[in-house]
């Protein structure tokens, strides 16, 4: 079994931010492999798909950003996951836009999501992919510049963004994480 947690932040008010494009990940994967309608498990949105012929879950915490952990300890203890079928999606405001860094362990790099979610879990040796949002344009604060919505030129780019993500998060489940990392981190070409 394989879990898949894309970090945001619940609520209409964050809907659309930068912060928020693991939820929308998490999304569109609901609906690209017709997961089932979901329930409130776990402090969070739990939902169930086959990606391939891997049964997965798909979690949106509702804790918040920077208390992710949480969320993703009370999932993987009760189904009893193996970090190696984990992945948490997230943003990086260090990489520009357009940009995926998918890593199979790691720091948190400033993501409180992913330093909460290392906390909870004691360990770094889970899979990530973070997804670039930046850069953060000159004199901002980067938590408003990450609350903030995209702009509209951002935009097109994002929708074709997301189906990339996608595409890279579809590659880990079935064919691992050296798979995935060697055909999408970077930019799109």
């Amino acid at each position: 079994m394989k879990l898949i947690v894309g970090l945001g932040n619940p609520g209409g008010k964050y809907e659309g931010t930068r912060h928020n494009i693991g939820f929308e990940v998490v999304d569109e994967l609901a609906r690209r492999h017709q997961a089932d309608p979901g329930r409130v498990k776990f402090e969070g949105q739990l939902q169930e798909c086959l990606i391939g012929s891997q049964k997965s879950l798909l979690l949106k915490p509702h804790t918040f950003m920077n208390l992710s952990g949480r969320s993703v300890r009370q999932a993987i203890d009760f189904y009893k996951i193996e970090l190696e079928d984990v992945l948490l999606v997230c943003d990086d405001f260090h990489l520009d836009l357009g940009v995926l860094r998918l890593r199979a362990r790691g720091t948190d790099g400033g993501q409180k999501g992913l330093a909460d979610t290392i906390r909870q879990l004691g360990t770094d040796e889970f899979a990530r992919l973070r997804v670039g949002i930046g850069p953060v344009p000159d004199r901002w604060n980067a938590a408003d510049f990450v609350l903030g919505k995209f702009a509209t030129a951002e935009i097109k780019l994002l929708t074709s963004e997301i189906i990339r993500l996608c595409d890279a998060v579809d590659t880990w489940a079935t064919e691992g994480i050296t798979a995935a990392m060697n055909r999408f981190n970077g930019a799109a070409t």
